[in-house]
């Protein structure tokens, strides 16, 4: 599909994916990036959009999982947060602990933010939105392989980086 094209038939879509995540998400601004995202993942899959028999099907498909994995993030944050704070008031971690990883994981995710933009994007689906490696294909348009590639070194990075700054 040519420039043109996608912004001829793709673009339109914009309001009603909008709307759309609007009614699944509590936060404008969330629904907002969400449709971008949307718009962005279409891009790249701008090539294999005249497989589908409906792009806004498949687009409206592809908002929805992006919002049950954005409202599944954030409540797993908010457990994982709620489970620090009991274990701080069962007096299991010391100050100390919960202070050494809360700056564990400021260091990786910084380490995160440095490596390439496929990686990066590879390791956010798979780990963040917990998306499966063929759903990761699809969205990246690449295959399997490539997709496992990039999260194997994407990980191996993180590990790598992260205990050089520890030592």
């Amino acid at each position: 599909m040519e420039k043109k094209i996608f912004i001829q038939e793709i673009l339109p879509l914009r309001p009603r994916l909008l709307a759309y995540a609007e009614s699944l998400m509590d936060n404008r601004d969330d629904a907002e990036d969400i449709a971008q995202e949307v718009l962005l993942k279409l891009w790249s899959m701008k090539e294999e959009l005249s497989v589908y028999n409906s792009v806004l099907a498949l687009s409206l498909k592809i908002t929805k999982n992006l919002c049950l994995n954005a409202l599944k993030y954030r409540a797993d944050r908010h457990v994982d947060m709620e489970t620090l704070k009991e274990k701080t008031d069962e007096s299991t971690l010391s100050p100390y602990s919960i202070l050494e990883q809360k700056d564990n994981l400021q260091q990786v995710n910084q380490i995160i933010e440095r490596l390439s933009g496929l990686q990066q994007a590879v390791l956010k689906m798979k780990h963040v939105e917990g998306l499966e490696i063929d759903e990761i294909a699809l969205i990246t348009g690449s295959t399997l392989e490539a997709v496992r590639m990039n999260l194997s070194r994407a990980r191996k990075r993180v590990k790598t980086l992260f205990y050089k700054i520890t030592k």
